[in-house]
């Protein structure tokens, strides 16, 4: 049974890089992102890993916290980190997940049998404090993430869940954003300070509240 949106995502306790966890403890008050690697010493993995790695003060910033997983076992990731350091001159700096006896690949329906019999696809969830799942992704092997895109849907989520609005198509924090169908216009006007941008009765644009 795949996972969708509003789930709560199945806890789990592992083997990590950084010890062993207990997913939801884990969590705590934090927003997560999990994220799945088909295996390690693989190319577009080490550049996705880095990338992470890289961002480190930006995740933090959201109150993010990020757990990779691959299904190859904890002396294999080990033996990997260094590459992923030396690769794009930087420390990975959060927990990688030795899954393999694919408990988690199995919870999280990341192994997809048309694509491959045994290896995880690509799989990325964001995860709320409510520890429900927020954002479900999969990747082809082929095509690495893009994690500031990642990036900008949490800034979305984050802020869609405690005003009631809904961001355009490409945008960016800072960026006007639109008034959810559920407030009506006149209300709008009261709730929203900094104006409204009406293009459309149902398409009411407005800065951004929480900026």
């Amino acid at each position: 049974m795949s996972l969708r949106l509003g789930d709560i995502a199945p806890d789990f306790e592992a083997n990590t890089t950084q010890g062993p966890i207990k997913f939801h403890e884990w969590l705590g008050d934090s927003w997560g992102l999990l994220f799945s690697h088909p295996a390690d010493f693989t190319p577009v993995c080490t550049t996705e890993l880095g990338k992470t790695a890289l961002l480190k003060g930006e995740f933090e910033k959201r109150n993010v916290k990020v757990l990779a997983v691959s299904v190859d076992d904890l002396d294999s990731h080990q033996r990997w980190i260094p590459d992923i350091n030396e690769v794009n001159n930087t420390e990975v700096n959060f927990p990688i997940i030795a899954d393999e006896g694919r408990q988690v690949a199995q919870l999280y329906d990341m192994i997809h049998p048309n694509a491959s019999e045994k290896a995880t696809v690509r799989s990325v969830f964001v995860i709320g404090p409510d520890k429900k799942i927020k954002l479900t992704l999969t990747y082809p092997a082929s095509t690495g993430r893009n994690f500031n895109e990642i990036l900008r849907v949490v800034d979305s989520l984050q802020l869609t869940a405690n005003y009631s609005v809904a961001t355009p198509a490409d945008w960016k924090d800072g960026e006007d954003v639109i008034v959810v169908p559920a407030v009506s216009t006149e209300d709008a006007q009261k709730k929203f300070t900094k104006g409204l941008n009406i293009v459309k009765p149902y398409l009411r644009y407005t800065p951004q509240p929480n900026k």
